[in-house]
């Protein structure tokens, strides 16, 4: 009778705490994708906090690294090596624009919402190289102000 009472406690234990255990997302790091070249799929992502992301490398020469201009303040930041998948976890409400290091100014570019995250001013007067700054404007119109 008790084995049957703890399994059944365990149980709803599991069902309560499983919708808030955190996600891993797949963020892939493409040639060429729907947006066009150079590009991560998706380029914007919502995630909640304790989430995390795992950029998957499919062609070579890519990586993921923050942008310490688009991260919020206090973050350490991160930077995967070459042709390396990486997982990166989210714990800190806000937005953060990501980048392939060597295909940054041909608008190998992201940006992740973390949250009920409050979009910064500071991220619509930041200027990216080339044509990252086209991107992220585009990905700020489709998403943040939509």
């Amino acid at each position: 009778m008790n084995f049957m009472r703890n399994i059944l406690v365990f149980t709803g234990v599991l069902l309560l705490i499983s919708p808030v255990m955190a996600e891993t997302h797949e963020v892939l790091m493409k040639n060429r994708g729907t947006a066009g070249p150079m590009i991560y799929e998706p380029d914007y992502i919502e995630i909640n906090p304790g989430d995390t992301i795992k950029f998957v490398r499919t062609h070579k020469s890519h990586n993921a690294a923050s942008i310490k201009e688009m991260s919020p303040e206090g973050y350490k930041g991160f930077i995967g090596k070459i042709d390396q998948e990486i997982e990166v976890k989210y714990d800190d409400t806000g937005y953060y624009g990501i980048k392939c290091t060597p295909h940054y100014a041909q608008g190998m570019i992201m940006l992740v919402k973390v949250g009920d995250a409050e979009f910064p001013q500071s991220y619509r007067e930041f200027k990216a190289p080339g044509l990252a700054d086209k991107r992220f404007k585009k990905i700020i119109e489709m998403n943040v102000d939509k």
